[in-house]
């Protein structure tokens, strides 16, 4: 196992430009981390500092509680996956999976043992003797994660593993990466822009922002029900959360002809009058029938999609320049016809209001479970 530490860790390049800031963070022995933001937000370059192929500008990398911003990648105890399979052709699934034990010189009696376990866990046994011309896009990517798995390392890093594949296959090949995270107990780092990825995968989601900012690390549920602001709140969740600008007078929120008591949300009202901002909830939040704890909105339906287990009702609230388009998803038996008004209600737990200015959330006591 190896446990991983960062003290103000930041990547500057000769240009000028930089990618990292001031990243902090601690890994555990074992834990499952994915890396997710936009593109541009450093997210590649902090897992290419964690393997020794980019420089630490500044800041202090730790591995098992020992300095590495200057260790050699070699001595690192790091497996990487890339996005592209990166296999030799002209071997076979058996020949490239003992390609890296083959170069270390170690016996082949102990080699075919190791292979022949990889590939058991990967479920390649059957297409050793296959080239990767006659391999899918799946088996080639669980041929490239068996020649990092082989290695028995205590770290892996993976770069977008799954990005060239369908989407079935990225499915299936996610429960496999984490039933093999799962058996072999390494740390892993996972780099993705998917966040359905991140939040089927990972013990805890890094997100960060464009420029290198980290944004808020927490566990899937952290991020989900708790987005500490704006950014992380619009990334995570698909479709994306909801948001209605509007100012505080007298306590509510004025906004899009609507006139909502921000009492029962906001833990001090009064800290928050005059100001701007955003009311904020999930598309899957809403519900259909109106309890005292719960804000009524009346909204006009553009477009329904129907999905098969919910819909999703494109909407718009409010009129002329107020007016804000929404996402609504509702069971398939309540689909509102094009055109009409339509009537959601969101529950006080499920609204969130955030600061229009700093973008952080306004303080709240709200239990979200």
């Amino acid at each position: 196992m190896a446990q991983l530490l960062f003290k103000d860790v930041n990547k500057v390049y000769p240009n000028g430009y930089h990618a990292v800031h001031d990243f902090n963070m601690e890994i555990k022995d074992g834990e499952f981390i994915c890396l997710v933001g936009d593109s541009g937000c450093g997210k590649s370059t902090t897992l290419r500092m964690i393997a020794g192929l980019e420089d630490i500008t500044s800041g202090e990398f730790y591995i098992d509680g020992k300095l590495a911003n200057q260790m050699s990648s070699r001595d690192r105890g790091i497996a990487m996956v890339f996005q592209s399979y990166a296999l030799y052709p002209h071997l076979t699934v058996y020949e490239n999976l003992a390609f890296g034990l083959t170069l270390e010189g170690i016996d082949m009696d102990i080699i075919d043992e190791k292979v022949q376990a990889t590939a058991k866990i990967l479920g390649l046994t059957d297409y050793l003797e296959r080239f990767p011309r006659a391999l899918s896009g799946g088996q080639c990517q669980r041929v490239a994660v068996g020649r990092a798995l082989i290695r028995k390392v205590n770290i892996f890093l993976m770069d977008e593993p799954l990005s060239n594949l369908d989407a079935k296959q990225r499915v299936t090949m996610r429960s496999e990466i984490k039933q093999i995270h799962r058996s072999v107990g390494a740390t892993t780092i996972y780099v993705t822009h998917d966040q359905t990825e991140a939040m089927t995968m990972s013990d805890r989601i890094v997100v960060m922002k464009s420029g290198g900012y980290v944004q808020q690390i927490g566990t899937p549920y952290e991020l989900y029900f708790y987005p500490k602001n704006l950014f992380v709140a619009g990334f995570i969740g698909e479709p994306p959360m909801n948001f209605i600008r509007g100012t505080v007078e007298g306590g509510k929120l004025k906004a899009s002809g609507l006139e909502l008591d921000l009492a029962p949300v906001v833990k001090d009202v009064k800290s928050i009058e005059g100001k701007k901002v955003v009311f904020a909830f999930r598309p899957e939040a809403i519900k259909l029938t109106k309890d005292k704890n719960s804000y009524q909105i009346t909204s006009t339906v553009e477009l329904t999609e129907l999905l098969g287990d919910t819909t999703n009702v494109y909407a718009t609230v409010g009129e002329g320049e107020e007016k804000v388009n929404v996402i609504l998803k509702v069971n398939p038996h309540h689909t509102p016809e094009m055109g009409a008004q339509f009537n959601f209600v969101v529950p006080h737990k499920a609204a969130y209001i955030y600061d229009a200015e700093t973008e952080e959330i306004v303080e709240n006591d709200i239990k979200r479970h």
